[in-house]
């Protein structure tokens, strides 16, 4: 689905009287259930890229200690505790997120109301915890209606990346857990899931 048909589905939605909010609420329940459907699926023995459609290598030419990585771990600090993530909206979305080769991901929690075609760099729409349930990096999830392509710190997103059946971008920001791959890699080699 492109641009064009999310376009052309407009007049559908307002016939079924459905909201733009309602809809995108309903695109986020759905992309956790593919989450976790995917990392749960037999073939992530086989494909543990299945659901993860990210590059093994995404260089980073922003510091970690950059001004807007300064304010966005500022922003997110609280997500230490599960308990303010959940209140904020996050949800658990999936299993410990591995690669064979390239490292992990760690658990996924997502806010689903937050995945839409806004990117706001102080609100990321899923927080990443790691096996030791330490907050350990945050991802944007930004939907795909057209608009000009996000960038954090001129850092490009990734072109899909999330198991959602709609255009979208994604990028990983390894706030909390140094990521010897770089701070936008999708995949962190010091990240072992069990």
């Amino acid at each position: 689905m492109g641009p064009a048909d999310i376009a052309r589905s407009k007049p559908l939605l307002k016939e079924a009287q459905v909201s733009p909010a309602r809809l995108i609420s309903r695109v986020s329940i759905a992309f956790m259930a593919v989450l976790f459907a995917a990392s749960c699926d037999s073939t992530r023995e086989t494909d543990p890229m299945a659901g993860h459609n990210h590059p093994v290598g995404n260089p980073s030419t922003v510091r970690f200690d950059s001004d807007l990585a300064n304010k966005l771990r500022s922003a997110t600090a609280k997500y230490h505790s599960k308990a303010e993530a959940a209140e904020a909206g996050y949800e658990l979305a999936s299993p410990c997120v591995a690669h064979p080769t390239a490292g992990g991901m760690g658990f996924h929690w997502v806010a689903g109301a937050r995945v839409d075609p806004t990117y706001d760099p102080m609100n990321p729409e899923a927080v990443l915890y790691g096996p030791n349930g330490k907050l350990i990096a945050v991802e944007f999830i930004v939907i795909n209606v057209g608009q000009q392509a996000p960038t954090f710190d001129g850092q490009a997103f990734d072109v899909g990346g999330a198991p959602i059946p709609v255009p979208h971008w994604t990028l990983h920001v390894w706030l909390y857990q140094a990521n010897p791959s770089g701070l936008f890699n999708a995949w962190n080699p010091t990240i072992v899931c069990p």
